[in-house]
């Protein structure tokens, strides 16, 4: 049995039963090379543990309806994301692989990292029963969660996209109806359209910047 304390410090969690763990990382290609079960079944089990987890906690924070709640637990769960939980306790480093997936870079693949994070969320599972899951997986979450919502509060476009899209009738429109100045230092003038009313105008030193700032405009006479 290797030594894996320093993982398990890196989870936060240590395990009664470290063969749980063991089998968590690793990878069907090392299983098959050694006649050793892989971390798929795992995989299946932890992903259904990790959207309940996500599930209750979206449920509980507002009264959103059931799309909205199934695009935000998607974000959070999503391959990238879960690969991004993994990398940061630096799983990749304890993964194991069989010989040819760990030369073509398997350690550090996002498909690799999520199916570990996942088998990982299972683990703790069976160890220490749901709370210890949700202790564990919650925090990642909770975090992914506040990070895309100050992107999406950022990304004024794509705020006020997915607000006219509430209504498939409407049409969004940005129209450049001025660019001024040299080479070096453009200023562009774009106004944004929703159907034939202008509702924003914005000014920047690039398209896209005025396109943001005219969306932040229509999204302030919206009310947001």
């Amino acid at each position: 049995m290797r030594d894996l304390s320093a993982l398990m410090d890196a989870l936060g969690y240590t395990f009664q039963n470290q063969e749980l763990l063991e089998q968590a990382l690793t990878h069907s290609s090392y299983a098959n090379e050694h006649g050793i079960p892989s971390n798929e079944r795992l995989e299946f089990l932890g992903d259904s543990v990790l959207n309940l987890i996500a599930g209750e906690y979206l449920f509980s924070l507002d009264d959103s309806d059931e799309g909205s709640l199934s695009k935000r637990r998607a974000s959070i769960v999503c391959e990238k994301a879960l690969a991004s939980y993994s990398a940061e306790m630096h799983v990749g480093d304890y993964l194991l692989l069989g010989k040819g997936e760990r030369s073509s870079g398997g350690a550090q693949r996002e498909s690799t990292l999520e199916d570990a994070f996942e088998s990982i969320v299972a683990a703790i599972y069976l160890d220490g029963g749901m709370e210890a899951a949700r202790q564990f997986a919650l925090p990642r979450l909770q975090q992914e969660l506040q990070t895309k919502k100050q992107h999406r509060f950022n990304d004024y476009k794509t705020l006020l996209q997915e607000i006219i899209q509430q209504n498939p009738e409407e049409k969004l429109q940005y129209v450049l109806v001025n660019e001024s100045g040299p080479d070096h230092n453009k200023k562009f003038t774009v106004e944004v359209h929703l159907n034939s009313n202008v509702i924003g105008h914005g000014k920047g030193k690039s398209k896209k910047e005025a396109e943001q700032l005219a969306a932040k405009e229509a999204l302030a006479l919206m009310g947001y």
